[in-house]
């Protein structure tokens, strides 16, 4: 199925979150050589995160935040504006190494998270259409049911109570069509994502950070950070690039750039709402191997995503966030699986990102003392409230601070790396070519997972 494109249709400009703000252009760029506590590589939420709490816990600290392109630029602009307590891996594979309770008690930080960042964006005056609503989770088939009550169940047993997620009657927030059961948790709220990154750009100036975009670093080690306008030296270097990751040549093969992208309908109609509720403004997902992530937007569009073109040969990463027409005929098709009544609308924009992976899918944050190198993320798909943690434990680990969250399992975890060429593009594409089989195998009725799947996870070790 075409969909069917808005007058003023746009493809990539990095994301439909920058067009009511307008694309910034890099503003100030490094002029040469210069000296720094502390040098953040990459100015997403991470970084940015980062310079917030570092100065915050002392104003002394010379920080220095260096961006290839504007702060932003990556997934921390193009993203779904997803702020959810969501643990970005296996709890399973935290607690193997840490233990169960060191599993549970990151889980009780990422709900935390949530309500920092909504806090922080209050009381720093960032306007990031932020609203707390919950996250639904929908099944369209016995399959997708099965699943849904069994992560329930999981999510009882590392902890969670009824009132951090419970099964609801289908249709009772947002009616989707084609549902057979739902979930609600409310530890969730829809932000706007290129709002938060910029807002907080402004916010860690305001508070002596200094921010250098239009800088590519060509290069990390030991007490340096290597650009083509000059030489950082700091004590403390701290990689935060997530997707762009595997541009860095020692980090190439570190984190997978998995691609996702977006499509935003143009603004629908109050009998539209009307007919699908959604009036709590949640976040909405589903549990379909190959799945999708939704929200209501502050203008009344549907921002809807998925997996288009999963993985580009050789970890490239894309062109500004131009997205094959295929991707935008697939994610429109399946959004009027959803809501039928979409049908009237068009679609407005559509981009992509990517996010970082690590070889066990597992988010990881760290610093060397012997060296000063530091590094954050890897958090496939769930970073915009785990970067919030990930500041505040980088924050303390730079400050040699022991803390409860200096203690958390993600802490100095390390991964073997991800397989060289062509093996991992044959991997992550056969990943999802068997995910795609599934959800049509299980659309037809099968009560249980398909075994399609199970191998893709074997695969790739998701």
């Amino acid at each position: 199925m075409n969909a069917p494109l808005s007058d003023s249709f746009a493809n990539g400009d990095v994301s439909y979150w920058y067009r009511a703000l307008g694309v910034p252009e890099p503003a100030r760029r490094l002029g040469g050589d210069l000296r720094a506590d502390v040098a953040i590589v990459g100015g997403g939420y991470t970084g940015l995160w980062t310079a917030y709490y570092l100065v915050k816990a002392d104003p002394s600290l010379h920080v220095v935040v260096l961006e290839k392109e504007f702060a932003g630029f990556g997934a921390s602009g193009r993203n779904g504006g997803w702020l959810a307590g969501l643990l970005p891996g296996s709890p399973r594979r935290y607690a193997k190494t840490h233990g169960a309770e060191a599993a549970r008690a990151f889980q009780r930080e990422l709900f935390t998270a949530v309500d920092e960042v909504i806090s922080v964006c209050a009381a720093e005056g960032v306007d990031a259409d932020v609203v707390k609503g919950g996250v639904v989770n929908v099944a369209r088939t016995p399959a997708q049911a099965l699943r849904l009550e069994q992560e329930v169940e999981a999510q009882y047993a590392w902890g969670w109570s009824p009132e951090d997620v419970s099964v609801v009657p289908v249709g009772e927030r947002i009616r989707v069509e084609g549902a057979l059961t739902a979930s609600w948790s409310p530890h969730c709220a829809r932000v706007q994502p290129a709002k938060l990154a910029r807002g907080l750009a402004e916010v860690v100036q305001n508070l002596g950070v200094e921010l250098y975009e239009g800088t590519e670093v060509t290069g990390i080690a030991p007490g340096q950070v290597t650009t083509a306008r000059g030489t950082v030296r700091a004590d403390v270097i701290l990689r935060c690039t997530e997707g762009f990751t595997a541009t860095l040549k020692d980090n190439h093969r570190d984190w997978l750039p998995m691609n996702s992208s977006m499509i935003v309908t143009e603004p629908l109609p109050p009998s539209f709402w009307d007919e699908v509720g959604w009036q709590g403004r949640e976040l909405l997902g589903d549990f379909a191997h190959y799945y999708m992530y939704a929200q209501r937007t502050a203008d009344d569009r549907i921002a809807f995503g998925g997996r288009g073109r999963p993985y580009l040969y050789g970890s490239r990463v894309d062109d500004r966030g131009h997205t094959h027409g295929w991707t935008v005929d697939a994610l429109w098709s399946l959004l009027l699986g959803f809501f039928p009544a979409a049908r009237s609308t068009r679609v407005a924009h559509a981009w992509s990102g990517v996010l970082g992976v690590p070889r066990d899918w597992c988010a990881t944050v760290g610093l060397d003392r012997s060296t000063g190198l530091g590094w954050a993320g890897g958090y496939t798909g769930h970073g915009v409230t785990a970067t919030n943690l990930a500041g505040r434990t980088l924050r303390d680990l730079v400050l040699g601070r022991e803390t409860d969250l200096t203690a958390l399992p993600w802490v100095g975890r390390r991964v073997r790396k991800w397989e060289p060429e062509p093996l991992r593009w044959t991997g992550v594409h056969a990943m999802y070519r068997l995910y795609r089989l599934a959800d049509a195998r299980e659309s037809g009725g099968v009560p249980r997972t398909s075994v399609l799947a199970r191998i893709a996870d074997k695969i790739t070790g998701h």
